[in-house]
């Protein structure tokens, strides 16, 4: 049965017919949410066997690049909402500027993050360095991807700027968001 025949029969997505957007981005967002929660529990265990490592290594991180960063993906994020809110009062050109800020805050996110790296490596820092190291480049090249993929689906939508595309994207987008808001105190921040 495809999605639209769902949607018209009301019946086969259960709890995911409530959300906006394709039910099958929901699918998505549940599951790369679980490969993130993942990857941070491993993270988590790995520094509580190896405080003083992971002490060291999150020592030598650019928390001011990273903060930058934090404000950048939120201040795309809340883009992306007004793109949402354009598009349901049929506002498609006003959703598109709002879909483009958005996607260019995400290619600074992008460009900031290679300057953070380019830094580390400058230092000697790489994947084999720690166990830190090797998880830190791991986690955030994983959501580096995602921001990457972030962005083509944000294009994609911003051609038609549809209220259920853009919904779909902008869905998309805030998982993004959540998964730095989340990974950024994890990694920089607590000790």
């Amino acid at each position: 049965m495809s999605t639209a025949e769902c949607e018209q029969q009301g019946t086969g997505w259960g709890i995911l017919e409530d959300l906006p957007g394709d039910p099958m981005i929901w699918v998505l967002i549940f599951s790369e949410l679980v490969a993130f929660g993942l990857f941070l529990g491993a993270f988590s265990v790995a520094r509580a066997i190896h405080p003083a490592m992971f002490a060291a290594g999150q020592a030598m991180l650019d928390l001011d690049l990273a903060g930058l960063n934090t404000v950048v993906l939120v201040t795309s994020g809340w883009a992306a909402a007004r793109a949402t809110k354009a598009a349901r009062a049929g506002e498609r050109q006003v959703a598109r500027y709002w879909l483009l800020g958005a996607m260019a805050l995400g290619g600074l996110f992008i460009a900031i993050k290679l300057a953070e790296y380019a830094e580390e490596i400058g230092r000697g820092v790489g994947l084999e360095t720690s166990s830190f190291f090797t998880l830190y480049f791991l986690l955030t090249g994983f959501h580096l991807l995602h921001v990457g993929l972030g962005i083509v689906i944000l294009a994609v939508v911003c051609r038609r700027a549809e209220t259920s595309g853009v919904e779909t994207g902008t869905a998309f987008w805030h998982m993004v968001d959540l998964v730095w808001i989340v990974m950024f105190p994890i990694l920089y921040l607590v000790k």
